[in-house]
């Protein structure tokens, strides 16, 4: 009989170069991919920052011709897709750089996409829907928390449908990932605590998915361990480099779990909820996560014990009901030390918003793999529990 461990299994990881300095390194694989021109993806925050010059002047001395393209929304538009790869196309680039969060590398991710094909990034909704190579990617995460530059994820804003919609296919994960932690330093306190909670939900819900496994489960378990341990700290004390790098570090073990083993049911209502009202990704997961442990509980007992583990709770002599409620009230409190103590209905949400928003979760892909089987009143209940 074959055992968990020598069961088959897929594991899809970008080059990955990190500690200080990485983004550096950018010109030199960019002449690698042998392309001349690259399109520099990015928003308007990064560039204020001032991390988009700073990329381009690398790439310019290496005599790397560079495009911007900055105008990218928090949650990555479908028309912002299709303008970016318009861009690409017209001006003659071989390759794309993203320098920025979550949602420049997702829409760097949705060029590539469209400039391979043509068509639209409408049609590539779902799962395992690229058909041809996508142009080389290099990314350099200004957060720690979204792991784009690790995943095999894109997630893109439908403001037809009111919802986001997944890409997911190993086409989409990065070639190289540049992991700088001095490049998270201009982040806000606020967006780091979205982001660093974005990657604790992350490794949790890789952890407990019916995709874990021996390959996911060790960088889980490591990121749990890491952003408990330093993710408070962090918010409280945002000028700290050592801190911005173990936070760096357990949100790329985490986007190594997640991107392999898949989500869960916080990720596919999270997703809906962010197109719903268009709000950070962070955020929504915070305002959702203890609910859905708790309704998954009973489902993987025995791996939220060791979630409970991880995140520093003693669980020795206690029954799994006391660890339970020691873990709901670990996640409620680390959200109000961090600053993410809001609720649905405080957002704008109105219970009368609930039905719209289960029907898109329930088609969400991440649903699939959470570890308790989800009804259309499941999700409903634990909406409603988080207004």
């Amino acid at each position: 009989m074959t055992s968990p461990l020598t069961q088959l299994r897929k594991f899809v990881a970008p080059e990955i170069i990190f500690g200080d300095g990485a983004r550096h390194a950018a010109g030199n694989y960019v002449t690698t991919f042998g392309a001349e021109k690259v399109l520099l993806v990015s928003d308007p925050g990064v560039l204020l920052a001032g991390w988009v010059a700073d990329i381009e002047a690398k790439l310019l001395e290496a005599n790397i011709a560079v495009e911007r393209f900055t105008a990218v929304s928090p949650n990555p538009r479908v028309d912002e897709i299709m303008a970016g790869a318009d861009i690409y196309r017209e001006t003659g680039c071989k390759a794309i750089v993203a320098v920025g969060g979550g949602s420049p590398m997702d829409c760097a991710k949705g060029i590539g996409i469209v400039t391979a094909h043509g068509g639209h990034i409408l049609d590539f909704e779902g799962v395992d829907t690229i058909r041809v190579p996508i142009p080389p990617l290099i990314f350099i995460p200004s957060t720690a928390g979204t792991s784009a530059d690790i995943s095999q994820f894109a997630i893109i804003s439908d403001q037809q449908r009111r919802m986001k919609f997944s890409i997911i296919s190993k086409a989409v994960v990065p070639d190289v990932s540049l992991i700088d932690p001095e490049v998270t330093m201009t982040m806000s306190p606020y967006l780091t605590a979205c982001t660093g909670v974005d990657a604790l939900v992350h490794a949790i819900e890789a952890f407990v998915s019916t995709g874990s496994g021996p390959l996911t489960d060790a960088h889980a378990l490591e990121a749990m361990r890491l952003i408990s341990s330093h993710l408070e700290a962090l918010v409280a004390n945002p000028a700290d480099g050592e801190l911005r790098a173990q936070v760096m570090l357990g949100s790329m073990q985490a986007g190594l779990a997640f991107s392999n083993a898949i989500l869960g049911a916080v990720h596919a209502m999270s997703h809906s909820l962010g197109g719903f009202l268009d709000l950070p990704h962070g955020l929504c997961n915070a305002m959702l996560l203890e609910h859905v442990v708790a309704y998954n509980y009973e489902a993987a007992p025995d791996r939220f014990k060791r979630v409970a583990d991880a995140v520093g709770i003693d669980c020795r002599g206690v029954s799994q009901q006391q660890i339970k409620k020691a873990l709901f009230q670990y996640l409620v409190d680390l959200k109000h030390a961090v600053g993410l103590g809001g609720t649905l209905g405080v957002m704008g949400v109105s219970r009368s918003d609930v039905p719209f928003l289960t029907n898109h979760a329930l088609g969400d892909p991440c649903i699939l793999t959470n570890p308790r089987r989800s009804s259309s009143r499941d999700v409903a209940v634990v909406y409603e529990e988080a207004l």
